[in-house]
């Protein structure tokens, strides 16, 4: 099993490179490369942020497709609570479930009647595990794995309770069995879920050896044919078949598992930016008589999953009005489900963001970005495809990038090195140096500013390029000294053997290809190099029109 499967993916060739994705990343896991994001498996924790902020629809959830029920002799759906906040003026959740069965499932198990479960069982943990207070909800797969990688002294506060998901399929899947007498293999349970976090937790689970879910739907795929089926069930007689109360279906929407504890001394926070607050915060000892912390990486809860169809916000709404007159609970925890309920493995910290492999070459290596990050001018601008200064030092100790991704980093280079060819060109004027050496470094030097130019080029900063050619050119200028010596057979190059190099494009070849180039000329305006370029150079300018 891969410890670190994971259900966001990317597609490249929807990628446009932008950096919309690696800003709101919250365990910084993306890069951009080469003019494509990638994902950092080790660091993700599917929480679906990227899939919901990419404007071109370049990452995506991995979920199960409905022709998936085909694969079973019988199948049994699991709607999670925030299903029923999808619909308009739903007022009795058996409208729902009687529509799974018109869809062609052959049995419903409701999780939030297996919330209600886990809601009895916190309330008995808590009672008699004072010692670890607070207890951190384990209901939300990415909130589970984000501690497992970030914040390992958190871990003895996770809750060692299954998700409500889990225990509604062990128990689907006893009563299936006990009511058609086939075989596990041929039973298909099936989540139907708002977010792709489900999907990994079913791969590589938590807390479990084995998830019992056999496959995950997508809310929004379901909900088409879902809607078709409800309003054929509307016009006839349906059984009662629901078995959850106000407590299973409020934790649909963030607070909800909370609220079921019946206790004042509760935090609920949502949305990933709020939960690392959150974590942060209790990382610090900040919160004080604290019993229960309920945390969902979703604006909103599940409600806010990306694989849903309705505003988060307005389904939040929705499902307090369906639950208004609905009993407070209705399912109860029997003796035969206690061994469901809690974890059977516990979770390890994956120490994922270290930069050694032991203490000491982790320390040297943090000493190593400390040094880096104060090289660069601290804008986690994103523009060298890392989200901040200190991420790209990170990646730069680790072997993953180098100094001159940072824009800044690579024009302050070029200017240093646009002063050092200025020195050379003064010296080639005034007859200080030998004309040939002088000459073949002064070549070099260009040949290093052009190699960085096309870094530039590739990084889209035409415009900081220009301000550093200008500080060259108007530094460098007018003409060169000793013309015997700048004239020698190996000191030279034509006008074709500059073209051959490929290092810059190409506006007027001149007479002749054969014509020998002398001495480099970098100007802006053409007017500047026809008024000052000595016989034999050639003009080496960054063009922004034909103009400049």
């Amino acid at each position: 099993m891969d410890k670190f499967y994971h259900s966001v993916r990317l597609d490249e060739s929807l990628c446009k490179g932008c950096i919309n994705c690696i800003k709101r990343c919250p365990t910084e896991a993306i890069r951009v490369r080469g003019g494509k994001a990638s994902i950092n498996n080790k660091f993700c924790i599917d929480c679906g942020e990227c899939i919901r902020v990419c404007p071109h629809h370049a990452k995506l959830a991995t979920y199960d497709k409905l022709d998936v029920m085909k694969k079973y002799k019988y199948t049994v759906a699991l709607p999670a609570p925030s299903l029923y906040s999808q619909f308009n003026n739903l007022d009795d959740v058996n409208i729902v479930l009687n529509a799974l069965l018109l869809m062609g499932f052959d049995d419903v198990f409701e999780v939030s009647a297996a919330a209600e479960l886990v809601s009895e069982a916190t309330r008995q943990y808590i009672s008699e595990h004072e010692e670890q207070l607070p207890l951190i909800s384990t209901a939300c797969p990415s909130v589970v794995r984000l501690i497992r990688v970030r914040f390992p002294n958190l871990i003895p506060h996770l809750l060692p309770i299954n998700p409500p998901v889990e225990v509604a399929a062990v128990l689907a899947v006893r009563k299936a069995m006990e009511d058609t007498g086939l075989p596990r293999e041929e039973i298909g349970i099936m989540f139907i879920s708002p977010c792709p976090s489900k999907v990994t937790y079913v791969k590589s689970p938590l807390g479990t050896e084995k998830s019992e879910i056999d496959q995950v739907l997508a809310i929004k795929d379901v909900y088409p044919k879902l809607l078709a089926c409800m309003k054929t069930v509307v016009g006839e007689d349906y059984p009662v078949i629901g078995t959850s109360g106000k407590i299973g279906i409020s934790w649909g929407h963030s607070g909800g598992e909370a609220s079921g504890l019946f206790k004042e001394n509760y935090l609920a926070a949502d949305g990933i930016e709020n939960v690392i607050r959150v974590l942060e915060d209790m990382e610090d000892q900040k919160f004080t008589n604290l019993r229960f912390v309920e945390l969902n990486a979703c604006n909103g809860g599940c409600v806010g999953g990306v694989l849903t169809v309705e505003n988060p916000y307005v389904a939040e709404v929705k499902l307090k009005r369906l639950r208004k007159y609905m009993p407070v609970a209705r399912s109860h925890m029997h003796e035969s489900e206690e061994n469901v309920i809690k974890w059977t493995t516990g979770v390890q910290y994956e120490p994922v963001f270290r930069l050694g492999n032991n203490m000491m070459e982790s320390f040297s290596r943090l000493n190593q970005v400390e040094r880096l990050v104060k090289k660069f001018p601290g804008l986690d601008c994103g523009s060298c495809g890392a989200p901040t200064c200190k991420s790209l030092a990170e990646d730069i100790v680790r072997g993953e990038a180098v100094e001159s991704d940072c824009v800044y980093y690579l024009r302050e280079n070029l200017h240093k090195l646009s002063e050092e060819v200025a020195v050379l060109a003064d010296d080639l004027h005034n007859g200080d140096r030998g004309g040939q050496e002088t000459l073949r470094i002064l070549k070099g030097y260009i040949q290093r500013i052009s190699d960085e130019m096309s870094v530039l080029d590739k990084k889209d900063e035409d415009e900081i390029l220009t301000r550093q050619m200008n500080r060259f050119t108007k530094r460098q200028g007018r003409s060169s000294g000793n013309d015997d010596a700048l004239r020698a057979e190996e000191d030279v190059m034509t006008v074709q053997e500059l073209i051959d190099k490929q290092i810059f494009g190409v506006v007027n070849l001149g007479d002749s290809l054969d014509r020998q180039i002398t001495v480099p000329f970098c100007c802006d305006l053409l007017s500047i190099a026809m008024g000052r370029a000595p016989a034999g150079c050639a003009w080496v300018t960054v063009m922004a029109n034909m103009n400049t």
